[in-house]
């Protein structure tokens, strides 16, 4: 195949346009943290960008999986990484370049970045040459990059190249200093003394002793006198000068198109493979989702929050992991139990495996079959704004007519702890209207609620809880398990840990 790009097969060019912006979900499923903490260090290359644009071809996932599991190859993925730093040097180098004042100056450093860039093509070359790829993506590079590497238009740049920088090497002069006037010469083949300075006082070595020496900051700056000596060397070897003029005009676009953005588009698959390596240290799992768009039965097992897993590694704490599976008819997994026992987490975790599988990730869980989602919809508590005159409950009716109009029985929608502001009456009549719609839809939902009566409204329907410790109500196990709705909210152990039940408030008010 012909090689279009590292991200995207030739035939999703459409989705190729950036977008700018987070996806609105981004918030409430905590990707916006996710992504922040994948891409920090990496500002330079704009990978945002490629995190908001999920895919919707089964085919152009497995293309981006296929190129992450190559990158697994430790050897293969720190070659990639010397690519990257290598070409970050020549865009530094030609930076530093166009902050200069003077001529040579700048012509010299912009030949010395033309020479990382060919040293960085040929060193890739030749180490994805003896790389064992299997990926379509990296397959297609290779070729395209042998190919280049023996076009006439690289072997000529490299050679004048290699050329210009070893007859640069070769110049030789003679300053001669008197006063305030500076002469300048070729080199006549003078004695150079330093070495018997050298050798006469090598007898006076004593070992190692402390070195007096001062150390001058190094500056790659030149002063006008180091630029006006410059101008009289360029007198003396015309010739070779003349071609550096003519080198730096001739390779302004020395710079391969697709080599470019293949530098830029393969830090996407960096970014995350470095990232979710210091989870797997911790030892959690990550794999390679199937993805399916014909079947809604899914699966994951093991999963976990990307960005609470983050965090936590970070403070050294542990991560809980879950599992869920829908089969058959079933579509809608209805959450519920006390308060605080990561039902929240456990909805993010649901849309957050969704998303990253649909770029083409390996997502968190030892096992993972997901669904090919046209939309992402989700609905998460938000504060009241000054700016906004509805109501909190007439605020939650329109957002969720909102997602209900716009989605189709290829969605997921995830929503959380929804008409929490209206009295539990109307909060049960309401669940259950916005339940029936979605049963109706036909799509995939994670629904957290305090409403039991959810749980079973249907048979599309699964009930989901969050577990106590059973010695000790108080205590949160984080775990969501398949069974029946308990109705049990623990509050009153939770009050008795606190010294906050009836009795005890009491007591301290009358003593």
């Amino acid at each position: 195949m012909d090689f279009y790009s590292i991200l995207f097969e030739k035939a999703e060019g459409d989705i190729k346009k950036e977008i700018p912006e987070a996806p609105v979900f981004f918030a409430d499923l905590n990707l916006d943290q996710i992504i922040d903490a994948i891409t920090s260090g990496k500002e330079e290359y704009h990978l945002k960008p490629f995190f908001y644009t999920s895919l919707k071809d089964a085919g152009a996932i497995r293309y981006r999986q296929e190129i992450m599991r190559d990158l697994e190859n430790e050897v293969l993925f720190e070659h990639i990484k010397s690519f990257a730093e290598k070409m970050h040097n020549v865009r530094r180098y030609l930076a530093f370049a166009d902050t200069l004042y003077y001529k040579y100056h700048q012509e010299g450093w912009f030949l010395e970045a033309i020479e990382i860039y060919c040293e960085a093509v040929t060193c890739l070359q030749h180490d994805l040459d003896l790389a064992d790829l299997k990926s379509r993506g990296l397959l297609a590079f290779r070729k395209y990059l042998t190919n280049y590497a023996v076009s006439r238009r690289f072997t000529s740049l490299a050679t004048e190249t290699e050329k210009l920088k070893t007859d640069l090497a070769a110049v030789k002069y003679c300053l001669i200093i008197k006063g305030n006037r500076i002469k300048v010469r070729k080199y006549e083949s003078e004695i150079d003394y330093s070495a018997d300075v050298e050798k006469t006082f090598e007898r006076f070595k004593q070992g190692a002793v402390k070195d007096y020496r001062a150390k001058l900051p190094m500056n790659s700056g030149m002063n006008h006198v180091e630029a006006k000596i410059l101008d009289l060397v360029a007198k003396l070897y015309p010739e070779i000068f003349l071609n550096l003029d003519s080198y730096c005009a001739n390779n302004r676009s020395y710079l391969d198109r697709t080599i470019d953005i293949f530098d830029r588009e393969i830090q996407f698959y960096i970014a995350y493979l470095e990232y979710i390596a210091k989870i797997k240290q911790a030892g959690l799992k990550f794999c390679y989702p199937q993805i399916t768009a014909a079947s809604k039965d899914i699966h994951n097992y093991e999963g976990f929050d990307l960005a609470l897993a983050h965090k936590l590694i970070s403070e050294e704490l542990p991560v809980v992991s879950n599992d869920f599976f829908l089969k058959d008819k079933e579509r809608i997994i209805v959450i519920s139990g006390p308060n605080q026992g990561g039902k929240t987490t456990f909805a993010r975790t649901f849309g957050q495996l969704h998303y990253m599988a649909g770029l083409g990730c390996p997502v968190p869980g030892k096992q993972a079959r997901l669904f090919m989602f046209d939309q992402l919809l989700t609905h998460f508590e938000k504060e009241e704004s000054i700016n906004n005159l509805r109501g909190k409950l007439q605020d939650d009716l329109v957002r969720i007519y909102d997602i209900l109009n716009r989605a189709t029985s290829n969605s997921i929608i995830v929503m959380n702890e929804i008409f929490t502001s209206t009295t539990l009456n109307d909060a049960v009549f309401l669940g259950k209207k916005v339940m029936e719609e979605i049963v109706q839809l036909d799509l995939l939902c994670v629904f957290v609620t305090f409403i039991d009566e959810l749980a079973s409204l249907s048979e599309k329907t699964v009930s989901m809880v969050s577990t106590i410790v059973p010695e000790n109500p108080a205590l949160r196990t984080y775990k969501i398990v398949r069974r029946p709705a308990d109705g049990l909210a623990y509050a009153i152990a939770i009050a008795e840990k606190h010294g906050v039940t009836y009795g005890r408030l009491k007591e301290r008010l009358t003593s």
